[in-house]
């Protein structure tokens, strides 16, 4: 898959490699294949995506090189606070899917009134929160405004206060599959 996937976007090296899933009895597997890679300098940094704490535990207890980075689903929705103390601990940064909840936080009223605070939209207050609690986020939009608005999050900060009322939206509420029980 690695060789397929570097010749289809026609490079000799990619800079990050995840596995996508934790799949019980296969992603130890997986990740040896990545270290090899790594190690040969085909990958410039490896990680995983949709790992919960056990499944960093697992995989760390065999592994010669920890994951760099784990992308998960967070937003104010699901704020994952004990996975990214983890990861913060391990020195594994935090990466989020989906940090916009695939729009549906766009009309949250607590989220409205703090975009209007800072004269910002919602997006832009989310994606900063992001940012401010040191995870690193991947929007997704296919509207060319849309990219250069979301971009545009480096000319305010959030106080402590409006960080922790974001904070406190955290309902474990998922918009993907949870990575302990998915039948893909």
């Amino acid at each position: 898959a690695f060789e397929e996937s570097l010749t289809k976007l026609g490079l000799d090296y990619l800079d990050l490699y995840l596995i996508h899933w934790p799949v019980e009895g296969k992603y130890k597997d997986a990740w040896r294949a990545l270290e090899t890679l790594y190690k040969k300098g085909r990958i410039k940094a490896i990680g995983v995506s949709n790992f919960q704490i056990h499944h960093l535990e697992d995989l760390m207890k065999d592994a010669e090189i920890k994951p760099m980075v784990n992308q998960v689903e967070y937003h104010p929705r699901l704020t994952q606070k004990e996975l990214q103390a983890f990861c913060l601990t391990h020195g594994i940064q935090l990466e989020a899917w989906s940090p916009l909840m695939q729009g549906q936080l766009l009309d949250h009223p607590v989220l409205k009134e703090i975009a209007h605070q800072y004269n910002k939209s919602v997006a832009q207050i989310i994606l900063r929160w992001d940012l401010q609690n040191g995870v690193i986020t991947i929007p997704k939009s296919t509207k060319a405004h849309r990219i250069s608005e979301n971009a545009n999050v480096f000319d305010f900060e959030l106080t402590n206060e409006d960080m922790k009322r974001i904070d406190e939206l955290n309902q474990n509420e998922r918009v993907g599959p949870d990575p302990d029980n998915f039948d893909f």
